[in-house]
């Protein structure tokens, strides 16, 4: 056979070895040579500029929550000078482990409870060193799609569960929540989109997904009647940690009666973020993007968004877990900014007065508490001053 190279593509007849080497030798010349002309010409500070402000975040399955709250940051806050790259991820407990060590990403979306798995593989001292968090998001809902005929979660007990893939945020809080119920299914590690099929085959009883409501697979479950949500109790240990929750008809009308609402329980999300190096670039490149979605937060409230940014508070606090630096400083000017001078010195004067010695993120939450017991006080001397 020998090749005949047009512009950058080989076509092949008969013909000596020899010719073919030959050629594949010119073609390989052709197509470097342009490559390498191409790479020469581009201005490096093209290059330069558009990685400087390229941010990875890992999310979910490409049938979650998480990716959709990923393509929501990157449709909003892609622009000249910052990119974002939604990458599919493995679950909550996997996304923590990217963003220690993956190079690549720098944000995850993961479930407030995942951090505290990391005991078991000797990681937790790494991950408190390594982790920080720029914001609280939303509640994601505890989904357990059962036959009708199973009307208590007890019932699990000895049947067969599918719980997502080890590693995931569902299979870790399907565990914790099993185990506070003392309950101890047949656990079974499938994908949620085959998890489907098997629930309707009868392969498994039932099948738990941990997203936030409502998620599109769970809203297009083909139920034909036989399948539920199941409802979970808000009770002893589970109050501890989860929050209560409840889906509606409107939520999942395949799956949720239209006057019985489901009882069910929530866990708390984050973006959470590598604790980088101050004014390295990648610490750069993680303020950049806090910049951008703190001051633009107002646009993921708009029509066409994923509904649960309606549930973010920026300020929200995330027990044990620090706020990485550059969020801190955002949140500290936006209070500031709003408090009028006399507050501010009222403020100076207290923390003077009590010899208060704190850190940045402790005098951000004294502040916040010392604005709202001032706001609160001037409504009760209008109420006073109305009554007399």
């Amino acid at each position: 056979m020998s090749g005949r190279a047009t512009g950058l593509f080989l076509t092949f007849t008969r013909a000596p070895t020899r010719v073919l080497a030959r050629t594949l030798a010119a073609a390989a010349a052709l197509l470097f040579g342009t490559l390498g002309a191409s790479a020469q010409s581009a201005p490096s500070s093209n290059f330069t500029r558009m990685n400087a402000g390229t941010v990875g975040v890992i999310s979910g399955g490409a049938d979650g929550t998480y990716i959709r709250i990923a393509a929501d940051l990157a449709n909003v806050l892609d622009g000249e000078n910052l990119r974002i790259l939604p990458i599919i991820g493995r679950g909550s407990l996997q996304n923590l482990r990217d963003v220690m060590f993956l190079r690549g990403v720098d944000i995850g979306i993961v479930q407030m409870d995942a951090r505290e798995e990391l005991k078991a593989e000797n990681l937790q001292n790494d991950a408190v060193r390594r982790l920080r968090y720029i914001t609280r998001l939303y509640n994601e809902e505890v989904h357990i799609i059962a036959s009708r005929d199973i009307t208590d979660i007890r019932q699990l007990d000895g049947k067969k569960v599918n719980i997502d893939k080890v590693g995931s945020g569902t299979n870790l809080t399907s565990r914790l929540i099993f185990e506070k119920l003392g309950i101890k299914p047949d656990v079974t590690t499938f994908d949620q989109s085959s998890s489907y099929e098997r629930l309707r085959s009868g392969e498994i009883q039932a099948a738990v997904y941990v997203a936030g409501r409502p998620v599109r697979a769970i809203a297009e479950f083909q139920s034909e009647g036989r399948f539920h949500l199941l409802p979970i109790p808000f009770e002893g240990e589970i109050a501890e940690t989860y929050f209560p929750a409840r889906f509606s008809n409107a939520d999942y009308p395949r799956l949720v009666d239209e006057d019985k609402p489901v009882e069910t329980l929530a866990v708390g999300s984050l973006l959470a973020v590598f604790n980088w190096q101050e004014n390295s670039d990648r610490y750069n490149r993680v303020k950049r993007f806090v910049d951008a979605f703190f001051s633009r937060f107002d646009e993921f409230l708009q029509p066409g968004r994923h509904p649960k940014w309606k549930e973010v508070n920026l300020a929200a606090e995330v027990p044990g877990w620090e706020r990485v630096k550059p969020a801190q400083e955002w949140l500290d000017r936006a209070v500031a900014a709003k408090a009028s001078p006399e507050q501010s010195r009222s403020f100076e004067a207290f923390l003077q007065s009590n010899g208060s010695t704190v850190s940045p993120s402790q005098r951000e939450a004294l502040f916040r508490e010392f604005l709202a017991w001032q706001s609160e006080r001037q409504k009760g001397n209008r109420r006073a001053t109305r009554q007399d």
